[in-house]
């Protein structure tokens, strides 16, 4: 395929290299930190860089964010893999930004005292010594730091190095983005025409990573080219990519059976087929970051006060794998997956959420009554805010009986009914207890 115009990179150079943006506008995606009055389009519209962590999964422009940074502030852009480089690479980069702080760089060329800017990728694979030789030239100023990170910066970076670093989290890229990609990819070069129900499978294959869209772009342009091909269509990819794409359909109708199926197993209360499910989502490709979100969505949608320790257990099971990853990581999730099936179930809390919304939402804004609310000043006070609030802490057992918190005129909704099993026996039994109170009090 052809060089995009003015793209800067040869034309043997990766798609993904090729469609990198140059500049700020040309970022598909990130808008959260990127659009206007954004943290980092404020960073770059300052005009002082500053060091930070760029924190997201693969693919949603960590290298490219830095590398547009560096060209925003005309510095000097020092690329280190930390899979690849070590101490050695930490002292070039030094000696570096010295030359070019003092304004000279290799063969006496004259860089005019320019900033540096460090880009350290996959910063968690530095061990803790390797981190700590960033620290006093961050603090001196020499160079402003970049780290990029697929893993929760919390567990993998230094707390010294962290606490001088901002860390902005990148998100995956919406299906929309990713769609704006495939155009613009359409736009550079000889890709053929693609089938629109091609280019919906691309997008969820892509599963929110642009370069690994633009990677099976290219490859795909190649095989098309070699077979004379004038449009890709979606039998064709499927015969392309192959058995994954086909038995893994993210976003579509197989996708959702699926995690519908494990969902449904949690809930009702069978381990195996959970763990069958779970097991088969694996295998399928289904990124376990997504399925910790949706046992965590199960732990308060389909158990809650039930075993209120399940929802802690899933976040649990969340951490360890942003700790561990794939594999040893998945453990935790399988785990956590086998808790959730056998724990005590209850929608009671799910019901009465959905319950109350609704009511908000057709029901008219009733005033707070006089005795709830807050009296932070004198005139408040004097306008009786909070005459005859009841303290429950002052009361015989910590409880107001018979003091009312709802609007005046409001019957009790009775939205929460805490189903007969696990904690709940005890919340129904307690909540018994303070209405028969609130009774001999009426």
């Amino acid at each position: 395929m052809k060089p995009q115009a003015g793209s800067g990179a040869p034309a043997h150079a990766p798609l993904a290299e090729r469609l990198r943006p140059r500049h700020l506008g040309e970022v598909i995606g990130q808008q959260h930190l990127l659009g206007e009055g954004m943290a980092l389009r404020l960073a770059f519209e300052s005009g002082q860089p500053h060091s930070c962590i760029l924190w997201g999964p693969p693919g949603v422009g960590k290298t490219t964010i830095a590398r547009l940074m560096a060209d925003a502030f005309d510095a000097q852009f020092i690329s280190i893999s930390a899979v690849l480089g070590g101490v050695k690479d930490i002292r070039e980069a030094v000696e570096r930004a010295q030359a070019a702080l003092a304004g000279s760089g290799p063969q006496g060329t004259l860089l005019g005292g320019r900033r540096t800017i460090v880009f350290v990728d996959e910063v968690h694979r530095f061990n803790k010594s390797q981190q700590d030789a960033f620290l006093a030239h961050v603090e001196s100023g020499l160079f402003t730091f970049i780290g990029a990170t697929t893993e929760n910066p919390s567990f993998e970076v230094n707390s010294a190095l962290l606490s001088r670093a901002a860390v902005y989290v990148l998100q995956p890229l919406s299906e929309e983005d990713l769609k704006k990609i495939v155009a613009k990819a359409s736009m550079a070069g000889s890709l053929p025409a693609i089938e629109r129900e091609a280019i919906d499978r691309l997008v969820a294959y892509a599963d929110g990573d642009a370069r690994r869209l633009l990677n099976t772009l290219e490859t795909l342009a190649v095989a098309a080219h070699s077979e004379h091909l004038g449009e890709i269509t979606d039998a064709w990819l499927l015969k392309v990519l192959g058995e994954r794409m086909r038995r893994y359909d993210k976003g579509g109708e197989q996708f959702y059976d699926t995690i519908s199926a494990l969902h449904k197993s949690v809930r009702g209360s069978d381990p195996d087929a959970a763990l069958y499910w779970f097991a088969r989502m694996l295998d399928g490709g289904a990124d376990p970051r997504y399925l910790a979100r949706r046992l965590i969505r199960m732990a308060t949608e389909d158990i809650g006060l039930a075993d209120p320790r399940a929802l802690r257990l899933a976040l649990d099971a969340n951490d360890v794998y942003e700790r561990l990853g794939s594999p040893e990581g998945e453990l935790a999730l399988a785990e956590c997956v086998v808790y959730l099936a056998v724990a005590p179930k209850s929608n009671a809390v799910y019901k009465a959420f959905n319950e109350a919304k609704a009511f908000v939402k057709k029901d008219g804004t009733r005033p707070v009554p006089m005795h709830l609310r807050n009296a932070p000043t004198k005139l408040m006070k004097e306008l009786d805010y909070g005459l005859g609030y009841r303290y429950a802490h002052d009361e015989a057992g910590g409880f107001a009986a018979g003091e009312r918190y709802l609007p005046e005129g409001m019957a009790a909704p009775d939205f929460y009914r805490p189903v007969q099993r696990g904690l709940e026996i005890r919340i129904a039994d307690k909540l018994e207890e303070l209405k028969r109170l609130n009774k001999q009090k009426n």
